[in-house]
C-alpha cells in the first residue's frame, strides 16, 4: 500500500468521534509546527528524500504525505501523490502568495495568522491577498431590480419600462 493510500486510510478510519478529534488535533498541531519551520527558515523548496524530509518535520512518512497533500496546490510543480514512496526524491518550490491564499481557502486561520508570515510577505501584501480572496467569494447578481434604471437605456425605471 502506498503512502498516500495509508494517509487516506488514516483520515477515513472510524475511530469514533473522540478518536477522530484526537487524530485531527494532533495532525493540525504537527501541520502548524511544519509551517512555522518553513516560514521561520524561509524554506521555499522541498529537496531530499521523502523519508528524510518527514523526519526533519518530525512526522511519519504517511502523515508527511498528508501534509504534502495540503500544500500540493501551493507548489509551482504539483506532486503526483499516488506515486510517492519513502525513497522518492522531492524537489518542489513553494509559491508563498499562493500558499497564503490557499490557507484562506481552507479556512485555516491558525496558519494564515502565524507571526512568521512577517518575514515572508509584507503586511500590505497579505492584506491585499485577503481582500482579493474575500472579493472572489462574494456573490454578484446580474439581476435588475424593479427600481433600477432600465438596461435598455431609456432612462426610465425598469418597472415602468421593460419590466411591465
Amino acid at each position: 500500500m502506498g503512502l498516500y493510500a495509508q494517509w487516506t486510510e488514516l483520515t477515513q478510519a472510524d475511530n469514533g468521534q473522540l478518536g477522530s478529534n484526537e487524530f485531527w488535533s494532533g495532525y493540525f498541531e504537527k501541520e502548524k509546527l511544519a509551517y512555522e519551520h518553513i516560514l521561520e527558515n524561509r524554506l521555499d523548496k522541498f529537496e531530499g528524500r521523502l523519508a528524510e524530509l518527514a523526519a526533519e518535520f518530525s512526522m511519519e512518512p504517511s502523515i508527511f504525505v498528508g501534509f504534502l497533500d495540503g500544500i500540493n496546490t501551493s507548489l509551482t510543480q504539483q506532486l503526483d501523490l499516488e506515486s510517492l514512496t519513502e525513497d522518492t526524491a522531492l524537489s518542489s518550490k513553494i509559491d508563498f502568495e499562493k500558499l497564503y491564499w490557499n490557507m484562506h481557502e481552507a479556512k485555516a486561520d491558525w496558519l494564515y495568522s502565524l507571526e512568521q508570515w512577517d518575514g515572508i510577505l509584507s503586511r500590505e501584501k497579505r492584506d491585499e491577498i485577503t481582500r482579493e480572496f474575500r472579493l472572489s467569494k462574494m456573490a454578484v447578481s446580474a439581476k435588475v431590480g424593479r427600481n433600477d434604471p432600465c438596461p435598455c437605456g431609456s432612462g426610465k425605471k425598469y418597472k415602468k419600462c421593460c419590466g411591465k
